[in-house]
This record gives C-alpha cells, structure tokens and sequence, in this order.
C-alpha cells in the first residue's frame, strides 16, 4: 500500500516523510546553507515533527546547491540580538539545535558534500552516520574569527574522533578533506561525488529493512555509553562563552585579521 508524502512547512529547509524514510535539506544554496536562529529553530521544528511519526526509521539530512552547509551565519545572530538576554539565547540555538538532532527517534545519515564549515561540522556530528563525496572540505574557523566553537561541538568531536585532534583542528582551523575525516573516523563512508546518492541510497536501505525496535535500541544504547565518556549536556554555557568571546577586545581583533585575510585572498 502507498503511503502519502507529508511536508513540513518552513522557510529555510526541505522536510518530507515518506512511508520509513525522512529527509531534511538545507534549502539556502545561494548562501551555501549558512545555519541562522531561523534555520536552527526550523531544524529543531523538524526532529519534533519526526518524533511524531514513529514510522520513519531513517532520515536524511542534506544540503542543497554546492555545499552542505558554510556555517553559523553570524551577521543573522547579531540582527537577531537585541540586548544581553537576545544575545545569549541566539547563540545557544545552536545547542538547541544539535541535542534535537541528535535525540531524534529516527536514525539519521548525514550527506555531505562540497563544503562543510564549523557549525556545519557540529550539524553532520549531530547525526549518526555521515557518508560523503570525495571533494568535500571541512574546515572549523571559529578560532580564527575569534570565538569559541560552540553548539556542544567540542564533546561531539572529541566523541568521534579524539581530544588530541579535536585540539589540533579546532585550535589551527586548518581545512582538512574527506580522506582525512574517514581516517580519523569521523566518516562512514567516502565515494566519489558522482556516486554521493547511490551511497546514500544503498546504506538507507540496509536499514529501512530493520525493525524500529532494534534500531532504535541500538542507537539509544550506543548514544548512552558516549555519554557517560564524553558528555555533551556540559554545553549547555557554551553559549556564554560565545557571548563573552563577542565583547573580548583580543578576539575582535582575531577576527578582524581574519577577515581582512580571508578578503586578500
């Protein structure tokens, strides 16, 4: 029997449901899909309105156009700030964002493709297995533009992939590629970019063949031994830290030198 598909409303991204599989897609491409409070709030609408449809069993989040996503889309945090309070809470919508992600009932795939760029990074380690194509390049330019990484991407990185190199790529902000992520064990899979969808395609489906139940319990179990080594509900002041970044005259500076950099170029 065919199921209908049903269509989430909303102004930044593309969420479907059909029959045991979902899709959320990053729908800015003319901006490469930066993540602002309106897309982050949009993000945290969608995994809600996946925990109501206890029939999808595997999501897909995707970014349309060239690029996965450029990140945290900061010139949107500071119009959205409007004194102290507004400051904060649109700096912990990234958190927000990334603990509804990954508490979603439904496994979830990233698709990552083009460029994926520092809260792009936290969006793709929020989700449970990430596939990408070759020519994808991550990069974690928070430092450089002088704040924190926040959102909870610390403990999600050292998670998956260790202290001593989460130190190195959140502390250099040096790019690095997809070969690398696969080697360090931040991705599932890397095929060339031709092949993206056909990946995808074939890992969802070894998994909409199993039952809810146990795929459900093997995430919820897996996610509670990471917890207890490397919890990811500390971050919930990472949004001060942030804030306080904003105001530190060293950290202007470091991102007006970035900046000034980056227009070089």
């Amino acid at each position: 029997m065919e199921t209908a598909t049903e269509i989430l409303q909303a102004s930044t991204i593309a969420v479907t449901a059909d029959g045991a599989l979902g899709s959320i897609t990053l729908s800015r491409p003319d901006k490469l899909n930066p993540l602002g409070t309106v897309t982050l709030d949009e993000l945290v609408a969608a995994a809600r309105w996946f925990d109501d449809r206890p029939a999808v069993k595997v999501v897909v989040v995707a970014g349309s156009g060239r690029a996965f996503s450029a990140g945290a889309d900061l010139a949107a945090f500071v119009a959205a700030a409007d004194g102290a309070g507004a400051l904060r809470e649109a700096a912990d919508a990234g958190r927000r964002m990334a603990e509804a992600i990954e508490a979603m009932r439904a496994v979830t795939v990233a698709r990552l493709h083009g460029h994926c760029v520092g809260g792009g990074v936290v969006l793709a380690a929020a989700c449970d297995l990430r596939v990408a194509a070759e020519d994808t390049r991550f990069s974690i330019p928070e430092v450089d533009l002088g704040i924190p990484l926040a959102w909870g991407g610390i403990p999600r990185l050292v998670r998956e992939i260790g202290p001593a190199l989460t130190k190195e790529l959140v502390m250099t902000c040096r790019p690095f590629g997809a070969a690398e992520a696969k080697a360090i064990g931040f991705l599932n899979r890397v095929v060339p970019e031709a092949d993206l969808d056909a990946a995808v395609h074939e890992l969802v489906g070894q998994l909409v063949n199993k039952s809810t139940l146990t795929l459900g319990g093997t995430k919820r179990q897996v996610n509670a031994v990471t917890d207890g080594m490397v919890g990811t509900t500390r971050s919930w002041n990472d949004a001060d830290a942030l804030v306080t970044a904003v105001h530190d005259p060293e950290s202007q500076a470091s991102a007006i030198a970035y900046l000034e950099r980056v227009s070089r170029r």
